[in-house]
């Protein structure tokens, strides 16, 4: 391929995402790809700064618009130390989490509405968009219970805090949810939905037969 693939793992938390990238990208690597793992937010040492404020619980009283700029103050230097000069070298890259979840999050989970979310992607982002996006959506009631029993766990092993989403009521990951099933709806082309109560390795079965299918179009394209 002479320019790269941009390939993104969404889902709540708990759905299983960092166990499939991480399948996603051996498999991709067994077949002579050079990958590219990254995550938002994160990605960079500005990023991880800020996730560790944004997902901390100790973080209170953070206002949603406030959130959101920093999801995106995050995004945007991934966008330009990371996505960019890999995809331009012809990589694939696989990010867990980018503007869908911003756009879940922020935009349903915190009410504040689609528009903002996808202006504010244009303007910061270089309107980069995924070539394909995997959806993962388990029930919501094994989500949080993962998530949670996870976050938990860490806490207890390493007093790291990433629990703040987690802390919030049913009703927030009910908007989540549905917001993300408003994404998969309006973009079919680029977002594959897996949803159910699967296991690891039926997950991996779908994803990557969605990913040979789409790489299959790309090189079929770039040889007519």
């Amino acid at each position: 391929m002479p320019r790269g693939l941009f390939i993104t793992l969404e889902g709540l938390d708990g759905s299983g995402k960092t166990t499939q990238i991480n399948r996603l990208a051996a498999w991709l690597k067994k077949r002579g790809h050079r990958v590219l793992v990254t995550r938002e937010p994160g990605g960079t040492e500005t990023g991880e700064r800020i996730r560790a404020l944004v997902l901390d619980s100790r973080s209170k009283n953070l206002a949603p618009m406030a959130e959101m700029a920093l999801m995106f103050a995050s995004r945007a230097q991934t966008v330009a130390e990371v996505l960019l000069p890999a995809l331009a070298a012809g990589q694939i890259v696989l990010c867990d989490r980018f503007t869908d979840s911003t756009e879940a999050y922020q935009g349903g989970g915190r009410e504040l509405g689609s528009a903002v979310v996808l202006e504010l992607h244009r303007q910061l982002c270089s309107g980069l968009q995924p070539g394909l996006t995997l959806l993962l959506l388990p029930s919501l009631e094994a989500s949080l219970a993962r998530a949670r029993s996870r976050n938990e766990r860490t806490a207890n092993e390493s007093g790291k805090d990433e629990g703040r989403f987690e802390a919030e009521q049913d009703a927030f990951y009910e908007r989540v949810w549905q917001k993300y099933r408003e994404i998969a709806a309006r973009e079919p082309e680029r977002v594959v939905l897996i949803e159910g109560d699967l296991s690891i390795d039926e997950v991996h079965e779908q994803i990557v037969e969605a990913v040979a299918e789409h790489l299959a179009v790309l090189t079929a394209a770039a040889k007519a």
